[in-house]
């Protein structure tokens, strides 16, 4: 009987880790993401909104349907 105690708690401290390691591991990825982005992104847009592609994709979807 006091073996099986021993192994109930081994069980919980794994899993209580897993847990534990489920939450840290990708707040830490996202921490570490930020800290490699640029100084000088300061979060504008990635694309022209005049640019020849984004003209080009407007205009091809105001053709009309058959």
């Amino acid at each position: 009987m006091d073996q099986r105690s021993e192994l109930a708690c081994d069980r919980r401290d794994f899993i209580r880790a897993l847990t534990v390691a489920a939450i840290v591991v990708p707040s830490a990825s996202r921490v570490a993401a930020g800290a490699a982005e640029p100084k000088g992104s300061d979060g504008k847009a990635r694309y022209q909104a005049n640019s020849v592609e984004v003209q080009t994709f407007y205009r091809v979807n105001r053709y009309p349907r058959k």
